[in-house]
């Protein structure tokens, strides 16, 4: 599945997820599109130098902390979209739990239709 593809489906489940969950908020569609940017480049560049650095508290917790990451990722990209607004470190956990559940289900539904390689 290309780019473009994964990156219009995360900008419909952020927008979606918005006016679903409370204590999230996004203004419009453009702003969906910047969040799901902004989420690609922190989870592809600062996430596995946290991954890395939390080793040990990841290791000591049967990898739960992983899920405290990914809200800080959530937070970090509210701060650097504008009209992007998380009201909170509980509030990012959720939309990063029903972000990543929804994202595996979509993916999921859309690598059946996909021809096998090999």
């Amino acid at each position: 599945m290309g780019f473009i593809v994964r990156l219009l489906i995360t900008t419909v489940l952020v927008v979606l997820l918005a006016n679903i969950l409370p204590g999230v908020h996004v203004d419009n569609y453009t702003t969906g599109l910047w969040v799901a940017v902004a989420l690609g480049l922190l989870n592809m560049f600062l996430k596995p130098v946290l991954v890395l650095l939390t080793l040990p508290a990841t290791i000591l917790t049967m990898g739960l902390f992983l899920l405290v990451i990914n809200a800080c990722i959530i937070q970090l990209g509210a701060y650097f979209v504008d009209g992007f607004v998380v009201n909170g470190f509980w509030y990012a956990m959720l939309f990063s739990i029903v972000l990543t559940f929804c994202q595996s289900i979509v993916n999921g539904f859309l690598q059946k239709d996909e021809p096998r390689r090999g």
